[in-house]
């Protein structure tokens, strides 16, 4: 996927480039490639920027620890704000007073959108926080051992002594 040139949009039929997709994106571990499509419309001062992307990725699972693989889809939608760079002054400014208007994606009207970095961002977004690999994961099971009486390591040894020793007193 190619940089897309923000002032080239202008010259587009509906001023729309459609971008389809099948490829691995550098720093995202994937085990397939990523594909899907991606639509990115110039709306005078913002563009819109719509589409759809899947490919499976391997977790780790919270609880029990295992690997699963998760097909992750996503139908991502953002519109990026068209402004000018602040100054370099106001770049520096120790304290900063942000509007709400300051906290949205914006661009420079004549620079490039990069479709490769937008959908490793929203890919990145969607990995689910909570991962299990089933609803019903039971978590590490300990198999023939009493946990509560037995250590099971032995550099726990000294705690279960003195626990023994004030359960004593």
């Amino acid at each position: 996927m190619e940089l897309i040139s923000i002032p080239s949009l202008l010259k587009k039929i509906k001023k729309t480039e459609l971008i389809e997709f099948e490829e691995f994106i550098l720093g995202l571990e994937t085990l397939t490639p990523v594909r899907g499509y991606l639509q990115v419309t110039h709306h005078g001062n913002y563009l819109e920027v719509t589409g759809k992307s899947e490919t499976i990725i391997t977790l780790t699972c919270d609880r029990c620890l295992k690997q699963y693989n998760y097909k992750l889809v996503i139908n991502p939608k953002e519109l990026i704000w068209l402004n000018e760079v602040t100054t370099q002054k106001e770049l520096f400014q120790i304290e900063i007073e942000n509007s709400m208007e300051d906290l949205v994606e914006t661009l420079p009207p004549d620079g490039s959108f990069n479709p490769k970095k937008w959908i490793y961002e929203q890919i990145c977004l969607e990995v689910p926080p909570r991962k299990l690999c089933d609803n019903n994961c039971q978590g590490i099971k300990l198999s023939g051992m009493n946990t509560s009486s037995s250590v099971l390591d032995r550099r726990w040894a000294a705690l279960e002594t003195i626990k023994r020793q004030l359960n004593q007193n």
